[in-house]
């Protein structure tokens, strides 16, 4: 029996999961979660928690488990376990590929200030010095806001953060996507928010602050994407079955 495992995390690798279970039901899926969020996502096949150790502990997890294949769909700015996920690959001989949603396009209309990391975004936003700001980056990010004062942040994420917030002028949003255009541009709104810090990660689900900022001329602080490593690359579920079909790991049903 064909074995896949699956780096998961995001709604590309749901969509995965489920297209691979319809089509080839057959193979035996190994969907693997960080276990940052307590929420598991309905998913076929076989669901592990947890990390691996590294690149040793991932390649002998591949060897021990017999894994045919490795689809890495963690986020884009999932950059350590990127490259775990290709060293161990490569020791075990495993075919491998990245699972990389595509980016925003930018608009007319669209004011990005493209940065490298966090501290440039803080740097950034202390040169724009805008009343409020909307911080889309995790509660990991939060700490190296602190130095920020004078203005109102506000931090949006799933789960909230396990220590208090720092600074008073800090607040958080608990929210999950999909978010829509309308309610991000009144949530600016009535916030008065002047600026949005946000990661390029790209996808549909988040998709709608970006237009909002757009729509209400508000500049973007964007941390660019870390570069993938080297390899076998698809945009979508759909890119990765295919790989799959073609790398004849699985016997296709034709199931649409």
């Amino acid at each position: 029996m064909t074995r896949i495992l699956i780096l998961g995390g995001t709604a590309e690798a749901v969509a995965l999961a489920n297209g691979i279970a319809a089509r080839a039901p057959g193979v035996d899926v190994v969907t693997s979660l960080a276990g940052i969020l307590d929420d598991t996502p309905d998913l076929p096949g076989r669901v592990r928690r947890g990390g691996f150790g590294g690149a040793d502990g991932l390649s002998r997890y591949l060897d021990e488990e017999r894994i045919d294949a490795l689809v890495d769909a963690t986020h884009p700015f999932a950059r350590i376990m990127a490259t775990t996920a290709c060293t161990a690959a490569c020791r075990s001989g495993v075919p491998r590929i990245k699972l990389v949603r595509p980016m925003w396009n930018r608009m007319p209309g669209d004011c990005w200030i493209v940065v490298d990391d966090i501290d440039a975004a803080v740097d950034s936003l202390k040169t724009l010095a805008p009343q409020a700001a909307l911080i889309t980056l995790g509660s990991r990010a939060i700490e190296s806001f602190r130095g920020i004062d004078g203005m109102r942040l506000i931090f949006r994420m799933i789960a909230p953060p396990k220590e208090p917030l720092p600074k008073p002028a800090m607040e958080v949003l608990l929210q999950r996507g999909p978010f829509d255009v309308e309610r991000e541009k009144a949530l600016m709104t009535d916030r008065r928010v002047g600026a949005l810090v946000t990661r390029a990660s790209g996808g549909g689900a988040t998709e709608a602050k970006i237009r909002a900022a757009r729509d209400l001329h508000l500049p973007v602080i964007m941390i660019r994407r870390p570069a993938v490593p080297q390899g076998p690359v698809a945009a979508d579920a759909e890119g990765v079955l295919d790989w799959l079909r073609k790398g004849g790991f699985a016997a296709w049903t034709g199931r649409p």
